[in-house]
């Protein structure tokens, strides 16, 4: 293979965004082509780079970066299958965000540097999957997290936009510390930063604190993906435009921790306790992020939610010791993700709203936007995992994987020796994917329902009623005029492999045999289970929404479906189960007080110290400068007055 090739991927769209930085602004003609072209031949060069690799194959090349007195850093590539079909992911979505973004982003005087943003985005996430040196994939790691911050803050002029892009960046970086940490630890014990002497060590059980490493690299995991319990700033992030939250969400930062924990999954398997908090973790962020989506009245944070979720699949599939069904579900939710929040995208320009709520009394959106009825359709069918769609092989792949550790079935191939995964990983994390198989349902049915068949009696009212929540994007396209065909377009683009993706899983000669998978088959007993979850969750939320519109029909004020399935829940689900809270009274607070107590003791005591240290040596030079005079009498007079003073105290003292 030509390494020219694989080179190109992430160098095209960083000089595109250096080009769109320099001359966006001077000549904003150019922006939109500088951002659209070098991800567009990226994406080609990364399905053609796939192509030649082929399957079963891989790539190992480098050269020596910088000799550190130890182990040393080699700017290397490292090619295989799992690089093969995230890279083309990657600039498959990124592609059509930079496209959707041209229309939905076309009066916004910041466009330029938002789209050299999404593009440095882009290449920062290709130098993460192509990278054969950990250190090397650190940089493109940390580059998304400062892309992130200034995309999410892209509308800075609001407080809400501050807010969230300073919220994802400190827990991520708070994360991104002991992640560091593991890096450098991981290196000393296999003397190494590439990837593939690394996983060489740690197949052979060569590592001498795998339990340590592993932990520290869950915990950047944790903040990149989003994961329990650093999970809280995703939510937030939906203040940045829609098509950067379909970009985070589906194909850059939230796949890059799932992707390498997949890429260093041998490490993890030297520990038991690790697997043990992967898959708690991803328990506890499945159920919990299911509940939350179903009590949010806002449409992104729905979709937000979402989102943690099925990275709680992904992780437990990795907790499960099956990094090929990992991967495969990463890919089908990076296509239907990033489907639904353009989709969102569109609904929110239609309804000028994000609110459910202001979205349930309107009955004509259906009508018209209907190209992202049907394709968020699509993508919610996908999310809720019914076949034949996408999402349906790659959930029940990670469920028969769950099943097979709580087997006790070991595993062999790519990964090492057999290595025996805890059957309690494999229970937890399949009790929690049936159990947010049945939420992800009911709260997908009930986002469609909402948005789709309003119950309005008035066909053409499509502004939200007096005292609605109201919370328009600032970046909307002009609602007065039908979406462009940038905004559309892309839509059905992704809709295609959110249908017919997940069947690639059927064909052992593919797409098993590019991630070094015997099969991706679904286990009988799990899609059946799974499948017949699914479906009682929609039925369970249809006849909740026919309830609540029974009763709005009768005169009842309106309410929430949410409302009625979770009961007492409901308000704590809303509220993120008072996980802000928490960390706000355990940590915000009292470092706020420390800062203050600091604040007063800078103020109170050292300014005045310093103050007075230099007041004192003033006072007294003003106190000689009144006895410096240069008047002969007066010190005549103080002479003699002193000599009198002397001589009373003579005859005193005698």
């Amino acid at each position: 293979m030509n390494l020219a090739l694989p080179i190109l991927v992430p160098v095209l769209p960083a000089l595109g965004a250096a080009a769109g930085l320099a001359t966006g602004r001077r000549n904003p003609s150019l922006a939109r082509p500088l951002a659209v072209l070098p991800v567009a031949v990226a994406a080609v060069l990364a399905l053609v780079t796939a192509v030649q690799l082929g399957t079963g194959a891989t790539l190992d090349a480098g050269t020596r970066l910088a000799p550190t007195g130890g182990p040393e850093i080699s700017l290397a590539l490292h090619l295989d299958g799992f690089t093969s079909v995230i890279s083309v992911l990657v600039g498959l979505v990124a592609t059509c965000v930079q496209i959707y973004s041209t229309a939905y982003l076309k009066d916004d005087p910041r466009y330029p540097s938002y789209a050299a943003l999404v593009s440095l985005f882009t290449a920062a996430m290709f130098l993460v999957v192509y990278s054969g040196d950990l250190i090397v994939l650190l940089v493109g790691w940390e580059v998304m997290g400062i892309c992130s911050y200034f995309l999410i803050g892209h509308h800075w002029e609001t407080a809400d936009a501050r807010a969230a892009s300073l919220k994802a960046f400190l827990v991520t970086k708070l994360g991104d510390v002991p992640f560091l940490f593991g890096l450098f630890l991981l290196g000393a014990d296999a003397g190494t930063f590439r990837i593939t002497d690394v996983l060489h060590t740690a197949a052979t059980g060569g590592l001498h604190h795998p339990t340590l490493i592993a932990l520290l690299l869950l915990a950047g995991v944790a903040g990149k993906s989003a994961q329990f319990p650093l999970h809280t700033w995703l939510p937030d992030a939906m203040a940045g435009p829609t098509p950067v939250s379909a970009l985070i969400h589906a194909a850059t930062m939230v796949a890059a921790g799932v992707y390498l924990v997949a890429r260093l999954l041998p490490v993890f398997l030297q520990s038991s306790a690790a697997l043990v908090v992967l898959a708690v973790m991803a328990a506890v962020t499945m159920v919990g992020s299911a509940l939350c989506a179903l009590a949010q009245d806002d449409l992104k944070r729905v979709l937000a939610y979402s989102t943690v979720g099925q990275l709680g699949y992904m992780t437990g599939a990795l907790a499960s010791g099956d990094r090929q069904a990992a991967v495969f579900h990463l890919v089908s939710h990076g296509v239907f993700k990033a489907l639904l929040f353009l989709g969102a995208g569109v609904v929110i320009h239609a309804a000028h709203t994000n609110s459910l709520s202001a979205m349930a009394r309107m009955d004509g959106l259906r009508h018209r936007i209907p190209d992202a009825m049907w394709t968020m359709g699509i993508g919610l069918a996908a999310l809720v995992g019914l076949p034949p769609l996408a999402g349906f092989f790659s959930k029940e792949s990670v469920l028969t994987a769950a099943e097979h550790a709580a087997h006790g079935e070991a595993l062999t191939g790519s990964l090492g020796p057999a290595s025996a995964v805890p059957t309690a990983v494999g229970w937890t994390v399949l009790v929690a994917g049936l159990l947010t198989a049945l939420l992800t349902a009911a709260y997908a049915a009930r986002l469609w329902l909402a948005v789709f068949h309003g119950r309005s009696t008035d066909g053409a009212d499509l502004s939200p009623q007096p005292g609605a929540p109201y919370s328009p994007e600032p970046d909307e396209a002009d609602p007065a005029h039908v979406e462009p065909a940038a905004m559309r377009w892309p839509l059905w683009v992704l809709a295609v492999p959110a249908m017919g993706f997940g069947v690639a899983g059927l064909r052992t000669d593919w797409l098993p045999a590019l991630l070094d998978a015997e099969s991706l088959r679904p286990s009988t007993a799990t899609w059946v289970l799974g499948t017949g979850i699914a479906v009682a969750g929609l039925l369970i939320s249809w006849a909740a929404w026919r309830t609540v519109t029974a009763r709005t029909a009768a005169g009842q004020p309106a309410d929430d479906p949410g409302r009625l399935l979770l009961g007492p829940l409901y308000r704590p689900a809303q509220h993120g189960f008072g996980v802000d809270r928490l960390y706000s009274t355990l940590f915000v607070r009292p470092t706020e007080a420390a800062a203050g107590l600091v604040r007063f003791l800078d103020r109170a005591v050292v300014e005045t110290y310093v103050r007075g240290a230099g007041a004192a040596p003033g006072w007294l030079g003003r106190a000689v400068r009144f006895a410096q005079t240069g008047n002969a009498q007066g010190y005549l007079s103080a002479l003699l007055a002193g000599a009198v003073l002397l001589a009373v105290l003579v005859a005193v003292g005698s």
